[in-house]
Parts: C-alpha cells; structure tokens; sequence
C-alpha cells in the first residue's frame, strides 16, 4: 500500500510541476479541470447516480467550469504574462495586493453563504436528513460547490504560485495538526457520527500548526526575494496581526467542515473512499475535500481586506 501510494503521489507530482511553473494560465486550468470534472463523477455515485449518470455529472462539472469562465471573461485559457506582469508591478514592496482581475467579487461572498451556513447545517442535520434531500439538488449543489472550487484554483494561481501554495500548504498544515493532535490530546469527540477520529483537541492543534506556518511563512516573505505576496503577508497586511489570526483560524475550521461534509456524505453512501481514481490513495474528493471550501473562501477575504 505504502509503495503504491508513493509512486501515485510522484506521477501525480510529475504532472502537477509543469503546470505551475508555466506562466500560461491554460496548462493548470486544464489539468485542474480534469482532476475537477473526475470530483464530479465521485461526488454524482455517491450521492445515488452511478453508472452513466455519474459520467454525465462529470461532463456538466467541465462544462460548468468553462461556461462560467467564458461568461465572466475570466483569461483562463490565454497566456497571462502580459497581466500578471502589469499586477506585479503594482505588488512590488507589497504596495498593493495582486488582487481583482479574476472573477467577480460576488462570488466569493456567494461561497462564504453556501459554506458557512450550508455547512453548518449539514453537519448538523445531515446525519438525519442528507439522504432525504433529493438526489437531483444533491447533484446540484456538488456542482455548484466544484464549479467554485476550479474557478478560485484557477484565480489563486493568478494570484501568484506563492499565494496557491500557501493556501494549499494551510490545509495540509492543518490536516496535520489535527491529526497528531487528535492522536497525542483527543478526548472530546467533534462529530462523533460523521468522523469518529475528529477531536476539537485535534482542531486547536490544527489551528496552532497554521499559526506557526503562517509566522514562517511571512518572514520568507519579507527576507527572500518572492514576485507576490502569500496568503498570510496579504491577511496581515489588510487585517493586522489579530485579524490575521481570526481568518487563520476560520480558514482552519473551514478546512475541517470540507473533511466532515465528505466525511458524511461517504457515511450515508456506505463508502470508505470516494473512488479509486487514485491507487493507494483513494479519490479525487479524498484529496480535495478541504480544500474545496478554503479555496474561495480564502479569496473571499482577500476580497473583503482589499476590495
């Protein structure tokens, strides 16, 4: 298992590495759509719609995504050099964020709404009810939340790969944390129905590891040379340092409503993973979950902090 999970973690590394490091904006968008579009066909079998049905979710992820991106402009699939050049200009010295020339800021907010109350409600009542919900709105807003999950990957590598990676490294960051955490201090369970293994010991302990990434990562930021700033300069930059700390800690939190929203969904569809798309490391949504509320919801902020 160990050998077959490291040898999918390098191919998968291998593929990922170009893609980043290319100024193009169109080489990442379509990777990630591809990866996206694979979420959707797991998120439509476990959510009662396998078969054809599910290949068709997966098709209507990919054309959600390129649809909404054509409709608001959004220059994923050209080149990007001559933006981002013009962006990093006003970026130098941290002067100005490189923020707003992605998609609209409203859809951001949008996702703080779905996220925070919608999820909120289905870790509360989703042990009862998920199954009760129809399986058409269920496939529905598995689109919804994937189609938001491509457009802020793709907004984030436009911010600059110090800024993808540093979001992404939160998670992971807090993925960590709460597992050892969980392990060395948990005694109170945090959603013993959902995810038994989950303590708010591991929770504090997540949020803890993020704080001293974050302090890290912000000291690279200001003593090696980097072409935009991360996540953490930018929300201490429009927050200060205790604001900082509070959307740290919020992005946290998020981060595990992502893990226990899948968590539950696979729960009700009786299924360890959400598929073996991935050998020896189960599906695509196994490995996205977090991150498919931190994404727009880190950008949500940047929103909020720069206009």
């Amino acid at each position: 298992m160990l050998k077959q999970r490291v040898i999918t973690a390098l191919i998968l590394v291998a593929i990922l590495l170009p893609t980043l490091a290319a100024q193009a904006a169109w080489p990442f968008a379509i990777l990630t759509l591809v990866f996206i579009s694979a979420a959707g066909w797991e998120w439509s079998r476990l959510n009662d719609a396998p078969g054809v049905r599910a290949i068709i979710m997966g098709a209507a992820v990919a054309g959600g995504c390129a649809t909404v991106a054509q409709y608001l402009g959004l220059p994923v699939w050209g080149q990007m050099q001559a933006v981002v050049s013009e962006a990093q200009g006003h970026v130098h010295g941290w002067g100005h964020p490189l923020v707003g020339f992605g998609a609209p800021a409203f859809i951001w907010l949008a996702a703080v709404l779905i996220w925070v109350i919608g999820g909120v409600a289905v870790l509360r009542y989703g042990t009862l009810y998920w199954k009760q919900v129809p399986r058409d709105l269920r496939r529905l807003l598995g689109l919804a939340l994937l189609v938001l999950a491509w457009l802020a990957l793709v907004e984030s590598k436009m911010q600059g790969l110090n800024y993808l990676l540093s979001v992404f490294c939160l998670v992971w960051a807090a993925d960590i944390g709460a597992y050892f955490g969980g392990r060395t201090f948990g005694k109170r369970k945090l959603a013993p129905s959902i995810s038994p293994g989950k303590s708010w010991e591991g929770v504090w302990t997540g949020m803890l590891v993020v704080g001293l990434l974050a302090a890290g990562w912000i000291w690279i930021d200001r003593n090696i040379g980097v072409d935009s700033p991360s996540l953490y300069s930018r929300l201490l930059m429009g927050l200060g340092p205790v604001g900082m700390l509070a959307a740290l800690a919020f992005l946290t939190g998020m981060s595990v409503v992502g893990d226990l929203f899948e968590s539950l969904i696979k729960r009700q569809a009786g299924a360890k993973d959400s598929s073996q798309l991935l050998p020896g490391h189960g599906g695509v949504l196994d490995r996205i979950d977090a991150l498919l509320p931190v994404l727009p919801l880190s950008l949500a902020l940047m929103t909020l902090c720069h206009g």
